[in-house]
C-alpha cells in the first residue's frame, strides 16, 4: 500500500509540485488556515480533491510540506567554516520581503496550532524538527572547531533565542524581523551567549 502511494506521488513533476505549493501558500496568506479548504486548493491548483488527498493525506500535511518546500536550503547544509559565518548565512537565506511574508504565515499558523493537533504534528515533523536538527549540526561543527565550549549551557537555548527574536520584535516593536535585525541579534545576543 505504501509503495502504491509512493508511485502515485511520483507522477507529479517537481515543477508542478512547486507550482502547487506556491498556490497553497498564496491561499493560506489570503484566507488563513481555518478558512483554507481542500476544495479551494483544488480549484486554485486545477487539481482534483482526490488527487490532493492521495498525494498529501490531509490539509495539515499539505501545508507543512508547502512550507518546507518554501525553505529549499537546510540549515545543516550551511558551512562557511565559522559559527558567525554560518549564523549570518542563515539570516541571509531570505530577503526582507520573504521574511515578512513568512512571519505573517507563521503568526496565522501559531494560532491554528493550538486548535489543531494534526497541524501541530505536521509542522513539528516536517518543518520544525528538520530545522532543529540542522541547527544542532551547525552548532556541533562549531564545538568541533573549538569555537564554542562543549559544556556551554547556552547551546541548548540557541533555537529558543532564534525563535524569540522573531516573536519579540513583532510583539515589542510591532515590526517584522529583517536581515539587518537578525545580523545585529546574532552578534549582540547569540554569539556572546555562546562565548564567541
Amino acid at each position: 500500500m505504501a509503495e502504491a502511494a509512493t508511485v502515485r506521488r511520483s507522477r507529479i513533476t517537481p515543477e508542478r509540485e512547486t507550482e502547487l505549493y506556491a498556490a497553497v501558500l498564496d491561499l493560506l496568506r489570503e484566507v488563513g488556515y481555518e478558512a483554507l479548504t481542500m476544495d479551494a486548493i483544488a480549484a486554485r491548483t486545477k487539481s482534483s480533491k482526490a488527487t490532493l488527498y492521495r498525494q498529501w493525506g490531509n490539509k495539515p500535511e499539505l501545508i507543512a510540506r508547502a512550507l518546507r518546500h518554501n525553505k529549499p536550503v537546510s540549515i545543516e547544509d550551511i558551512d562557511t567554516g565559522s559559527l558567525r559565518g554560518d549564523l549570518l548565512e542563515t539570516a541571509n537565506r531570505s530577503d526582507d520581503c520573504q521574511m515578512e511574508q513568512d512571519a505573517a504565515l507563521m503568526r496565522s499558523l501559531f494560532h491554528a496550532i493550538h486548535k489543531n493537533p494534526e497541524l501541530h504534528q505536521a509542522l513539528r515533523q516536517l518543518l520544525i524538527e528538520p530545522e532543529i536538527t540542522g541547527l544542532n549540526a551547525l552548532l556541533r561543527r562549531a564545538v568541533d572547531r573549538g569555537e564554542v565550549a562543549a559544556d556551554n549551557p547556552a547551546l541548548d537555548f540557541v533555537i529558543h533565542m532564534m525563535v524569540g527574536a522573531f516573536v519579540a520584535r513583532d510583539l515589542i516593536e510591532d515590526r517584522t524581523v529583517d536581515r539587518e535585525f537578525l545580523r545585529s541579534y546574532i552578534d549582540a545576543v547569540i554569539l556572546p551567549a555562546l562565548g564567541v
